[in-house]
């Protein structure tokens, strides 16, 4: 039992000495490494650097390298000292930073020329936007000019004299919305506002205005549901004489319950009650209907 502890002693004595002496070479190689970066250790275990030692009376001998420069040894060493101590200074380095660089250059320029894309396009995008305004008012008047004119001869021929035209109101700094103003004066009348005028004549002056449209702007087809509900006799023979005449390039349907405007239509449908007081639907052509009675 006695050779089994002494045995087991002597390993840890061993040991003891191995890790001893592997620490005494680690300090021996920190102690070297911070002489080579200018540190000392001081006797309450900090590390502080050297201070430069004063440089003596008659001066440290001058050496001559192999390139015939005369160098001070000592100069060098404090040189030395003061180099390793701003580079310690600057703390972590990124040895990545050259890439990261073309990297960001690289992006940078991508994006540079991405924004000047941009712009350039902006600028264009800008003078056709000009360009379309520049055509569209310029379509606009003409067109207005000719509406105009036509709303004019319209309602003087739907009220026997009289005036009318339209006017463009354009936007004010104050907040006011642009538009188009209608003024009407029927012969032998003042009018401020359409709103005092009867309900026959802003009928007929919004079908003078309907039928000014479709004679600049012809539209295929066109529906007119009860527009001589409020019109007197003279003023239906008025409207379907105008109407027929616009028949020549737009065909009308005309949802109407004057007799007049009836018989002038080419094809009539309706609704009839039968004898057993059912609906029937009841088409009929005009023109046929002449020719078979002929």
């Amino acid at each position: 039992d006695l050779q089994a502890r002494r045995y087991a002693v002597e390993r840890e004595l061993l040991q003891a000495e191995g890790e001893l002496r592997r620490a005494a070479e680690h300090a021996q190689a920190l102690a070297q490494q911070a002489a080579d970066e200018g540190l000392v250790l001081t006797a309450d275990g900090s590390v502080q650097p050297v201070a430069p030692a004063p440089a003596s009376a008659a001066g440290p001998g001058v050496v001559r390298t192999g390139d015939g420069a005369d160098v001070d040894p000592e100069t060098l060493r404090r040189r030395i000292t003061e180099l390793r101590t701003d580079i310690r200074a600057l703390g972590p380095v990124n040895l990545e930073a050259l890439d990261d660089l073309s990297e960001e250059r690289e992006r940078h320029g991508f994006l540079t020329q991405q924004i000047a894309d941009l712009e350039a396009a902006e600028t264009e995008l800008r003078a056709a936007i000009r360009d379309l305004e520049r055509l569209i008012r310029e379509r606009f008047d003409a067109s207005f000019a000719q509406v105009n004119v036509h709303f004019g001869t319209y309602f003087r021929r739907f009220f026997g004299g009289g005036h009318a035209e339209l006017r463009v109101v354009e936007a004010d700094k104050s907040g006011g919305e642009a538009g188009v103003e209608i003024q009407a004066q029927p012969p032998g009348k003042r009018i401020a506002s359409l709103a005092v005028l009867s309900g026959g004549e802003r009928a007929l002056t919004s079908v003078a205005l309907l039928f000014a449209l479709l004679a600049v702007n012809p539209a295929p087809v066109c529906v007119l549901d009860e527009v001589d509900a409020a019109l007197d006799e003279a003023n239906v023979g008025r409207f379907v004489e105008t109407l027929g005449e616009l028949t020549v390039r737009s065909q009308f349907i005309v949802i109407t319950h004057n007799r007049r405007t009836v018989e002038a239509a080419d094809t009539i449908y309706g609704v009839s009650m039968g004898e057993d007081s059912a609906s029937q639907l009841l088409s009929l052509r005009v023109g046929d209907a002449v020719a078979a009675t002929a």
